[in-house]
């Protein structure tokens, strides 16, 4: 810095402290790029001068520091000048030779100044950094986006030059089919007109064309008188044009302005005709590949895109394409009902046969036989008859089994299949059904399969409910009957009157001139076994029974259960045709594959032709006793069947719980009021499962009732046990036992297993849990009458009624009733009794007595008071 600034600035005012807020007096201001700018305070110093020796030169002034730089604020030291050999030195500056001369110290508050300046320029160029940064980040995403929308321009001009190039091919290719219309008019108008002026020519033109032309409503002539306009002059060039241009098919919004406007070319039918057969054509070469393919399609019901693609031949997404321009958004997986699939299918040229879901059963059955195919058959007997009658006893002297001493309380409760050889290839097949109550749909099924029925009928007993029944289930299968008199060995034995009572019955034997046919046995003694054998071969003899057994088989289950170690056994009945090992068949809502087969006697058997009573393995369930089974060709058909036939249980179910007539919203109330037993039952076989439920239903009343919760085949599992133990219901099990797991579950939970083997055990129990469900029924007994003489206030004890008994006697504790002009008032406890002061049980006729009643007061004089017991008697089903 020069000596004239440093003169300036140390002859100014005294000295301010160093700041860069503001340019001062000492302060130098600089400027940068960008607009930038920097104060830096100057520092000036004195001049020192020194004092020469006398005869010495002047010292030469010593230099002063140059100004601090741009960034630093600190003091600079610089070394003083060397002093010339000549000059003196003083004592005090021979130090400053060694280390340099401090021209001045800054004082504190000079340095602290110093150092705020020098912290705010710090922050200062830190926030300018950052300023720059984000100034820069934002400059750069500013150029990215500019770069984004320069690349999506030229993405969209791509795409619009391609649309537009596209939409010229499509308009020329609309001129070109609207050229080819328009001269395919003209020629058809000059071969009209040619025709036209021969007609005239010859004097024969067509009285409808004149009509026409002569007619000015005709939409014919009017079309023509168009037609002829727009074909003449510039305007007919025009209106070329326009057609050209104009889309093949009107666009927009339909107006009256648009529908009235006759300025726009319309194109003929013919031509709409054409286009149209051309576009399916296009969809059908599409569709085919190429070449067209005309497959005959069958479209059920309900079917999926991927199912219908399949049937014609083409691909999932080509069909679902051809749904999409339709309208229609679907995918591979969607379902199509059988109107649209028709007409897609149609669109695209295939040949439709519709079908309905039912039809899967069609042709189960086979063909009818032939008279010649026919071979006789051994007769189907069904032994029926009362409980304790002798039916299995019967049976077993037949066969020369012992079939009773197996079953539980020595009554019959499955129904059983057997055949009995007689010799002489003579066979019976014996069908064996339970005589008690619930088993009704055992013996009705019996009578369904079989030839013959062998009612069976104790002559001790006579004829009995279950008899009856038989007789009943015969009457209405058709069935043809023979009696067998039973316990003709016991003394008190009267085989007359059983004949004499089958008479109500309209039941008439032959003893007694009647066709039907009538044996007296004794299955305890086995007397006159060959006398039934021999009727019932006579029988069959004249029903001629005959089956076709080359043919695929069918036949009755008569039995279903679940075997632990086998899985499910069916016993079947085969009517007709050969059942064989390997044979795949569909067995009610279940189908399998026959595994193995067993005969009543448990020996192994390769087939079973008619009449052939077997038991089989290989279901992939039990199957309901009733069913009816069929052998079919392949795995995939017995499986569609079966699916089938499940769908529609379900659906039945379905419908069935999902009421919502007012009927059936009154017997919801009504049955939200009804007090139930849930029960899980689990059963060795599915009929006696069956008759269970039965007759627990038969049980329930208005009042209570047995909910059950589920039903199964086979043992007690653990499943049944949690089932149970959510709806706090008890496991029944018949003829089966519960398993480890689920009798541990059951001690966990507290829920009570019971097993039964006799059914009437299992239905008395539940009877008596459904009575003790029952309200007691309330039964009123009467005391006795008093009439209210006077009422008096006490203050302990509020109103009392002087009281005499005027009839029967009064207790307390007991009910009463306050009648008040024979009309009841009130009616309550009695309180207090007293007779005189003294408070007393009872007060009999003619004596007076102080009555209170509990919480109420309202008496009169004049009163009556009915006292009245109230008892509560247990009600029984």
């Amino acid at each position: 810095m020069s000596d004239d600034v440093e003169t300036e600035t140390k002859s100014k005012s005294p000295r301010r402290p160093l700041t860069l807020r503001r340019t001062e007096t000492g302060a130098v201001k600089q400027s940068f790029s960008h607009g930038r700018s920097k104060t830096v305070v100057v520092e000036t110093k004195r001049r020192r001068v020194l004092t020469p020796k006398k005869g010495d030169e002047a010292k030469p002034e010593a230099k002063e520091s140059e100004a601090p730089e741009k960034k630093s604020a600190r003091p600079i030291v610089k070394p003083a000048a060397k002093p010339k050999a000549k000059e003196a030195e003083k004592p005090d500056e021979a130090d400053d030779k060694k280390q340099g001369s401090v021209l001045r110290t800054l004082s504190d508050d000079e340095k602290q100044a110093r150092a705020e300046a020098l912290a705010t320029a710090r922050r200062e160029q830190q926030a300018r950094a950052k300023r720059e940064a984000a100034e820069r980040a934002e400059r750069e995403a500013r150029e990215a986006e500019e770069r984004t929308k320069l690349e999506e321009d030229r993405k969209r001009q791509a795409i619009e030059e391609e649309k537009r190039a596209k939409e010229a091919e499509a308009r020329r290719k609309a001129e070109e089919e609207a050229r080819e219309a328009l001269e395919e008019e003209e020629r058809e108008r000059k071969k009209r007109n040619a025709a036209k002026a021969d007609a005239r020519a010859k004097g024969k033109e067509p009285e409808a064309e004149r009509q026409a032309d002569a007619d000015p409503d005709n939409p014919l002539a009017q079309l023509g008188g168009r037609l002829k306009t727009r074909r003449k002059g510039g305007d007919d060039r025009r209106d070329t044009s326009k057609a050209k241009e104009s889309p093949r098919r009107r666009s927009g919004k339909l107006t009256i302005a648009n529908a009235l406007d006759d300025e726009e070319r319309q194109r003929s039918l013919a031509s709409v005709k054409r286009a149209r057969e051309r576009e399916k054509q296009a969809r059908q070469q599409r569709a085919g590949g190429g070449a067209r393919v005309v497959r005959d399609v069958i479209i059920p019901e309900t079917i999926t895109v991927q199912e219908l693609a399949a049937r014609m031949s083409m691909r999932a997404v080509d069909l679902v394409k051809e749904l999409m321009k339709q309208g229609q958004m679907v995918t591979a997986n969607a379902t199509l009902d059988a109107d649209t699939a028709q007409l897609v299918a149609e669109d695209l040229g295939h040949a439709v046969k519709r079908v309905s879901e039912a039809d899967v059963e069609e042709g189960l059955g086979g063909a009818a036989d032939t008279d010649a195919d026919m071979k006789s058959r051994p007769p189907v007997v069904t032994i029926m008859g009362h409980v304790d009658h002798g039916k299995t006893s019967l049976l077993d002297a037949l066969r020369q089994t012992d079939v009773v001493a197996g079953e539980a309380g020595g009554i019959t409760q499955h129904i059983g299949a057997y055949q009995v050889d007689l010799g002489n290839e003579r066979k019976i097949t014996f069908l064996d059904t339970p005589g008690h109550a619930a088993f009704t749909q055992m013996r009705a099924r019996g009578a369904k399969v079989t030839d013959i029925i062998i009612l069976v009928v104790a002559a001790d007993d006579s004829i009995m409910p279950q008899t009856e029944e038989a007789i009943s289930h015969a009457k209405a299968a058709g069935v043809p009957i023979i009696v067998a008199i039973n316990k003709v060995d016991k003394p008190d034995a009267d085989p007359n009157k059983v004949r004499t009572d089958l008479l109500q019955y309209e039941i008439q034997v032959e003893s007694m001139g009647g066709d039907v046919q009538d044996v007296e046995v004794s299955a305890l003694k086995k007397m006159n076994l060959d006398g039934l054998q021999e009727a019932i071969l006579l029988q069959s003899e004249l029903l001629e029974l005959k089956a076709n057994p080359d043919r695929p088989a069918e036949g009755a289950v008569v039995e279903g259960r679940l075997d632990k170690g086998r899985g499910a056994v069916a016993t079947m009945l085969v009517e007709r045709g050969t059942l064989k090992r390997g044979d795949i068949m569909v067995v009610g809502s279940e189908w399998g594959k026959v595994r193995a087969m067993s005969d009543d006697k448990g020996a192994q058997v390769k087939e079973a032709g008619p009449a052939y009573p077997v038991e089989i393995l290989g279901l992939n369930g039990v199957p309901e006793p009733g069913d009816t089974f069929h052998v079919v060709e392949s795995e995939a058909r017995a499986r569609e069947i079966a699916e089938f036939r499940q769908r529609q249980r379900r659906e039945k179910a379905a419908a069935k719980s999902s009421g919502t007539s007012l009927e059936q919203m009154m017997a919801q109330l009504q049955d939200s009021e009804i007090k139930e037993m849930p029960i899980v039952i689990k059963g060795d076989v599915q009929g006696s499962i069956e008759a269970i439920v039965g007759a627990l239903d038969k049980m329930s009343t208005d009042e209570v009732r047995v909910r059950v919760l589920h039903t199964g085949v086979g043992g007690i599992s653990e499943s049944d046990v949690i089932l149970a133990e959510a709806s706090n219901a008890p496991v029944i099990g018949f003829n089966v036992r519960a398993n480890k797991q689920a009798r541990d579950e059951a001690e966990r939970s507290g829920v009570e297993i019971r097993y039964y083997s006799v059914i009437y055990d299992l239905i008395d129990d539940i009877k008596a849990v459904l009575s003790g469900m029952l309200d007691p029924e309330l039964r009123e007994t009467f005391l006795g009458n008093a009439e209210i003489l006077e009422v008096f206030s006490i203050s302990k004890h509020g109103k009392v009624a002087g009281c005499r008994v005027s009839e029967g006697k009064v207790e307390r504790g007991a009910k009463v009733r306050l009648i008040r002009d024979d009309v009841v008032i009130h009616e309550g406890e009695l309180s207090q009794l007293k007779r005189f002061k003294d408070d007393v049980n009872e007060v009999p006729a003619g004596q007076e007595c102080g009555m209170s009643f509990a919480n109420y007061e309202d008496m009169k004089a004049g009163d009556v008071i009915e006292c009245f017991r109230v008892e509560k008697v247990t009600r029984t089903l």
